[in-house]
């Protein structure tokens, strides 16, 4: 029995069931194993989604313990069809799961990842900026000397070579963040603040640093993806 991974996809915004394609509930039904980042939000989603799947029938497994790539292996070798989902958007793609697709890779596992929003590429597309050259870099540093001259350098680069540059921050320093931009960088750069992606209350809005310092959102606790471009 030949072993197939699937890279199963979920909402973003909790409720945000629309934004999946129908191929995953097929996918899921093919699967015996599930590598998960959080077991309780994943049985919750796919119960959503195949209300009649009988969740314990099958295996269960943390993506971060120590112990998932051996285990994950061993199921591969064992010929079981695999899932892996990661906690919103797209397993492996600034989420967890990369990791035991690299083993699937060295298996010679056949990979099929589903289609499913991912944050990173939906804030790009709508935001107007450069979606030819771009980088994701995750989180910037905590330490406020150390964002300033991570945002600068950011700033250096679109300037030199045009590339849209996105990042995020933890949902209770959003504010500080966005503080950080707008005291520190030049007034012409353009910021796209992307808020709940999604959501009932997504909110994707591209203005020049001198257009947001007129007016100053409010971030604190929501899910933000913040992109500087020219």
């Amino acid at each position: 029995m030949s072993t197939t991974v699937y890279l199963i996809p979920c909402p973003i915004a909790e409720d945000a069931l629309h934004t999946l394609s129908p191929q995953i509930v097929e996918a899921v039904k093919q699967c015996e194993v599930f590598f998960v980042e959080n077991e309780r939000s994943a049985r919750r989603f796919l119960k959503k989604i195949w209300k009649e799947m009988v969740i314990d029938d099958y295996k269960w497994y943390v993506i971060q313990d120590n112990n998932s790539p051996h285990i994950f292996g061993q199921h591969a070798k064992a010929g079981r069809k695999i899932g892996i989902i990661s906690e919103a958007g797209c397993p492996g793609v600034a989420d967890p799961g990369q990791d035991l697709v690299a083993v699937a890779q060295e298996l010679k596992l056949q990979v099929v990842p589903l289609v499913g929003p991912s944050s990173i590429l939906l804030a790009l597309m709508a935001s107007g900026m450069n979606g030819q050259q771009f980088c994701f870099h995750g989180y910037l540093p905590i330490d406020s000397a150390l964002r300033v001259k991570a945002l600068k350098e950011l700033e250096a680069e679109t300037r030199r070579k045009g590339t849209t540059h996105l990042f995020i921050e933890t949902p209770y320093r959003n504010n500080q963040m966005l503080d950080s931009i707008l005291k520190n960088l030049q007034q012409d750069l353009r910021l796209c603040i992307a808020v709940n992606i999604t959501g009932k209350d997504e909110s994707i809005i591209t203005r020049t640093l001198g257009e947001w310092r007129k007016n100053i959102p409010e971030l604190h606790k929501k899910t933000v993806i913040f992109l500087l471009g020219k």
